[in-house]
C-alpha cells in the first residue's frame, strides 16, 4: 500500500506529539473533543484511515502491518521519531502493533474499546465483501445500539448523524480493506513485548469490542490499566469526551513525565 493518509497536524510544533488514530467508518474529525482538549499542551497529529475522509483507497485487502507502516511513514514525513499514541477499535489495533513492533518509538499507549483479536475473521470477511458489493448504507442501522447507546442517540442526534455521515462517505474499497486487516489481526500473544506505559479504555455498554476484550489486552501489557466508561458503546470517546478526555490527559502527561525523569537519569 503505497497512497499516503490525509492528516492534520495541531498545537505548538515544539510540543511533544500525540497521535490519534480512528475508528473504522470515521474520519480525523472523529477526534475533535480529543484536539481541543490535548492542543494546548500536545502537537496533535490525527490521520485518515485509507479510504475514509480524505485518504485515498488503494486495492485491499490491507493488513494492520501495512496501516501501521503508512502511520510510520506519515510521521518521519513529519519528522517525528517519538510519540504517544492514542487508538480507537482499527485505531487501537494500529496502536497495539506499534507498541509491540516499535517499543522505542511509542512513548505512552491508549487504546480505546478495541481488542487483540476483533471475533470470528470470517464475519470481517463477510463483511468486506458485502461492501465491495453493496457499499456502506446498509450498515448505518446497526450503528445505532453498537457505536452509540439509545440515550446518546436521544441526546444528541446531530452527533448521531455527523458520525453516520461519516460512514456514508466512506469508500468501499477502503473499509472493506480495513475489515479484511481486522479479520487478519490476532496479537494476544505479543502483547507483553509493549513496554510503553499503557491505558485500556472500555465502554461499559460496547456490544463490539466488549469490557472483556479490554480486560485481555490490559491483563497481558505488563503494568497496564483499565479504565471502563460508565453508560458508554464502542465510540466512548464521542459519547463521553469529559471522561476519556481526563483519562487521556492524565496518562499522557504521566508518560511525558516518565520520558523526562528517564532523560536526566541517562
Amino acid at each position: 500500500m503505497s497512497s499516503a493518509l490525509r492528516h492534520r497536524v495541531d498545537g505548538p510544533e515544539d510540543a511533544p506529539v500525540v497521535v490519534l488514530g480512528p475508528s473504522l467508518g470515521t474520519d480525523l474529525t472523529f477526534f475533535d473533543d480529543q484536539v481541543h482538549a490535548l492542543k494546548s499542551r500536545w502537537r496533535v497529529i490525527r490521520f485518515d484511515l485509507p479510504g475514509h475522509g480524505g485518504s485515498p483507497a488503494p486495492p485491499g485487502p490491507y493488513s494492520i502491518a501495512d496501516l501501521a507502516g503508512r502511520v510510520l511513514d506519515l510521521l518521519r514525513e513529519l519528522g517525528v521519531d517519538r510519540f504517544g499514541y492514542v487508538g480507537v477499535s482499527i485505531g487501537g489495533a494500529i496502536g497495539q502493533w506499534l507498541g509491540v513492533h516499535h517499543a522505542d518509538v511509542v512513548t505512552s499507549l491508549v487504546v480505546c474499546t478495541s481488542a487483540a483479536r476483533f471475533g470470528d475473521p470470517q464475519a470481517w470477511r463477510d463483511r468486506a465483501a458485502r461492501v465491495r458489493r453493496e457499499g456502506t448504507d446498509w450498515l448505518i442501522p446497526s450503528r445505532h445500539g453498537t457505536w452509540f447507546t439509545a440515550g446518546f442517540a436521544r441526546r444528541d442526534p446531530g452527533r448521531v448523524a455527523w458520525l453516520l455521515d461519516m460512514l456514508r462517505g466512506t469508500e468501499p474499497e477502503g473499509y472493506a480493506g480495513c475489515c479484511e486487516a481486522i479479520a487478519g489481526f490476532d496479537i494476544r500473544d505479543l502483547l507483553p513485548r509493549i513496554t510503553a506505559p499503557t491505558l485500556v479504555i472500555a465502554g461499559e455498554r460496547d456490544p463490539a469490542t466488549p469490557v472483556s476484550s479490554s480486560r485481555e489486552i490490559a491483563g497481558a501489557v505488563p503494568g497496564a490499566r483499565l479504565v471502563v466508561v460508565p453508560g458508554a458503546s464502542h465510540l466512548a470517546n464521542v459519547e463521553r469526551p469529559d471522561v476519556v478526555d481526563q483519562l487521556i490527559s492524565e496518562h499522557l502527561e504521566a508518560g511525558e513525565n516518565r520520558c523526562d525523569a528517564l532523560s536526566r537519569l541517562s
